[in-house]
């Protein structure tokens, strides 16, 4: 319990310093093992990565077990802080996502991402604010877990996303979250204004238009992931490799020389 205890503290002193935390976004424990010896002071699991990897589509189709079981094996290499996508906790019921969110501190986790959007015949939707603060009061109550609470306004385009995302920020941080994870806002005035009105640590995705990672540390952004893009593109390195390989019969392209 102790030890748990200092990794969640470790974690949450990551998200406030000068410099942005760089989260090293892995599936499995071997990229858990190669982002470590990166350098990365700490890793954060995909839940698209892990989904797709075990033939699911992304938004909780894949079981709370079926997870368990692949961050039990990144917990057995992890030298780091683990943080966990939990996609919106597997359960609407707030005692139920803590029973869950439970399972993952008795490991070891030091963190969890958990979401206010759905996804829902393949789309994401934005989910009800109250009932994530809901879920967020019964994972605070009894535990130090450091809650990224992931703010869905404008992966869903809301028509408000920034001004929405800010009060729905507020209305987390009051419910226990520790930081605030908001996909896809990436416009320097976007990022200053949040900044100006949360105060707790913001946490961006990467895109192409985001800012660099010095202009992010002056707007005061304090976590920076990549989620499933690593994976993405190596999957679709291997998609050519299979493809030119079926084809072409060369030994050179699964080889590497």
């Amino acid at each position: 319990r102790k030890q748990i205890m200092s990794t969640s503290k470790t974690f949450k002193a990551l998200h406030h310093s000068d410099a942005p935390l760089l989260l090293g976004n892995v599936w499995d424990a071997r990229t858990t093992q190669l982002a470590q010896q990166a350098g990365f002071a700490a890793v954060g699991t995909s839940s698209h990565a892990i989904a797709i990897a075990l033939g699911y589509r992304d938004g909780e189709e894949i079981s709370v077990d079926t997870l368990l079981f692949m961050i039990k094996h990144i917990m057995k290499v992890a030298t780091v802080p683990v943080s966990v996508d939990f996609e919106s906790g597997y359960s609407n019921h707030p005692p139920e996502v803590w029973d869950n969110v439970q399972k993952l501190v008795d490991i070891g986790v030091a963190g969890i991402n958990l979401e206010d959007g759905q996804v829902q015949d393949g789309k994401r939707v934005l989910g009800d604010d109250n009932e994530m603060a809901k879920k967020i009061r019964a994972i605070r109550g009894s535990s130090d877990i450091f809650i990224n609470a992931r703010v869905d306004t404008f992966t869903t385009k809301h028509p408000d996303a920034l001004n929405e995302a800010i009060r729905r920020a507020l209305i987390y941080r009051m419910a226990g979250a520790d930081g605030i994870f908001v996909p896809l806002i990436e416009k320097e005035e976007d990022i200053k204004e949040f900044v100006s009105k949360v105060d707790l640590p913001l946490n961006v995705f990467t895109t192409p238009n985001l800012p660099a990672y010095d202009v992010l540390a002056k707007l005061g952004v304090k976590r920076i992931s990549h989620g499933g893009k690593q994976y993405d593109q190596l999957m679709k390195k291997s998609e050519a490799i299979y493809t030119d390989f079926q084809k072409t019969k060369d030994y050179k392209l699964v080889l590497g020389s």
